[in-house]
């Protein structure tokens, strides 16, 4: 379906499903066709900024916190205030936007449920008009869902507080043109939900309130912030209405973070440690740096060098403006039948909550309401109050070369199995339309396939990437695992000749990108391309 709207200013390339098609009404569309006119090539400029500044690390050079802002990181000023149902967010839930899961969140018993229509959410044109229609119900407590075996599901009292992800910059929703060109997809997203919804939540007393992902830099704020404005002003809402948490998720945003602040500090109120995507980052800016490989992705843990100095800079930075410091992921599950398994995988996350909860952050993230218990508890320890704001960590100094310190380690071949194994699973998944899956007891998400498929580049093309037995990581050795890889699943799929074609597709992307001389920005980039 071609449907043309506002002198063909917006196309709306394919029909929207039934439930959804009210929610693009005239005044939406307008809305989205002012939000592509203005901002789809700053949009552009801020990408191949990006690709300007990887030239740069490409011959040797590393990041630094910038000069010219030197003055507004020593000044002192404060983020706007931050809403009262905002206070408390000592544990939040995050996942996809399908009705079960929102459902499920929304009752979970943590502070904040995290709505997510980027990593967690294949962007396929019906998952992201049906969660947009999802939460339009979540919002007037209208939502509910029966299951194929007859269990029905509806919403509890007391629902954790809502905040929607959008997509990052760097993803389209091609569904949308805007004169012949693809509207930006978080601007769609976040207009999408704000103008539905804003005066709905605010007449609660709560209100419109965003994670904005994968921010490079203040510049990429600042624009975000121009565009928050001019949805305000045209859904009729007063200035610094919408509230935003940022994630510190790419390891060039790091070194700006008084800046992210400032350039949103109506609106602003928290930065998040994006971990997973961090180290992706890490990986993909550092790429063609000999000394900066990382080793298996389970010796990669908050501990290392650059991810503390990251963890507890984000912590002295957003409490000395007013900002709430948030920690990252818990990506275990439970493990069903097997106790000791189990009792190892929460004591993991106990460990972590606990050095999060002792650090000053505020509050944290699990994946599984099965976690909320264990993390409530750490933190109800820790928290002498809604938050840990006056908890300033001046005792931290963190340098540039901290924030880049690779850590030490070993590159062994179960690791690379698990990332080949973790890699195909998941965008096999993510290609049939499903973005949040459980593999191995962790529930990963596109930002863990982008680590695996980013260390099996990276270990290829560097003598570093050596085995701990001495081999080296060579493509023909990835391919030989790859394919022994892909034997196991389709015997363990049986007949299932569908999900045997995924597992090939999935198999054929990440040999795609693995084997390229060029590094793919986002393996979600060549896979939404391959979406209807």
């Amino acid at each position: 379906m071609t449907e043309s709207r506002g002198a063909d200013r917006v196309r709306v390339l394919s029909r929207p499903p039934e439930t959804t098609a009210e929610l693009l009404n005239d005044d939406l569309l307008g809305l989205l066709a002012e939000l592509g006119q203005r901002f789809r090539e700053p949009v552009d400029q801020l990408l191949a900024e990006r690709e300007q500044v990887q030239k740069k690390l490409d011959t040797g050079q590393v990041p630094d916190f910038p000069a010219e802002t030197r003055s507004l990181r020593e000044s002192d000023w404060t983020v706007a205030p931050i809403p009262v149902d905002l206070q408390d967010r000592r544990v939040e839930i995050t996942g996809p936007v399908d009705r079960k899961m929102i459902i499920n969140a929304l009752n979970s018993g943590a502070r904040v449920f995290m709505a997510d229509f980027e990593d967690s959410s294949t962007p396929t044109w019906a998952n992201m008009m049906h969660g947009q229609k999802n939460l339009f119900d979540a919002v007037r407590g209208e939502i509910d869902f029966t299951a194929e075996n007859g269990k029905q599901y509806s919403l509890g009292e007391n629902p954790a507080v809502l905040i929607a992800r959008p997509r990052g910059w760097h993803l389209d929703e091609k569904h949308v043109e805007i004169d012949g060109r693809a509207i930006p997809g978080g601007l769609f997203d976040a207009a999408t939900y704000v103008f539905h919804n804003a005066k709905a939540l605010l007449e609660k007393g709560s209100g419109p309130y965003l994670y904005l992902p994968k921010l490079e830099n203040r510049h990429e704020a600042a624009l975000w912030e121009d565009a928050l404005t001019l949805i305000e002003q045209r859904s009729g809402l007063e200035p610094g209405a919408i509230k935003v948490t940022v994630l510190i998720e790419t390891i060039m945003a790091v070194f700006e973070m008084d800046e992210i602040l400032y350039a949103l500090k109506s609106r602003i109120v928290g930065l998040n440690c994006g971990r997973w995507d961090y180290i992706f980052s890490y990986i993909k800016r550092f790429r063609n740096h000999a000394d900066k490989v990382l080793p298996d992705r389970e010796q990669v843990t908050m501990s290392v060098p650059f991810l503390k100095a990251y963890s507890q800079l984000l912590i002295r930075t957003c409490h000395r403006r007013g900002a709430f410091a948030m920690g990252g992921m818990a990506a275990q599950i439970p493990i069903k039948g097997d106790e000791a398994a189990n009792s190892a995988a929460l004591e993991k996350v106990r460990a972590d909550k606990k050095r999060e909860a002792s650090a000053g952050h505020d509050g944290t993230w699990v994946a599984h309401p099965g976690l909320i218990p264990e993390a409530m508890e750490i933190f109800n320890e820790y928290l002498h109050g809604s938050n840990q704001l006056d908890k300033l960590r001046r005792d931290v100094t963190v340098s540039a070369a901290d924030l880049i310190e690779p850590p030490t380690g070993t590159i062994s071949e179960a690791g690379v199995r698990g990332n080949i194994e973790v890699a195909i699973h998941y965008l096999a998944a993510w290609l049939a339309g499903q973005g949040c899956v459980p593999i191995n007891h962790l529930m990963e998400d596109a930002a863990t396939a982008e680590i695996a498929r980013a260390q099996i580049w990276q270990w290829i093309r560097h003598p570093a990437g050596k085995l701990d037995d001495g081999r080296n990581i060579d493509l023909e050795l990835v391919r030989q695992w790859q394919g022994e890889v892909l034997d196991k699943i389709r015997t363990g799929a049986g007949d299932d000749a569908v999900a045997i074609a995924r597992f090939v597709e999935a198999g054929e992307l990440l040999d795609s990108v693995t084997s390229s001389d060029e590094f793919v920005e986002f393996i979600t980039l060549p896979a939404y391309a391959k979406l209807d």
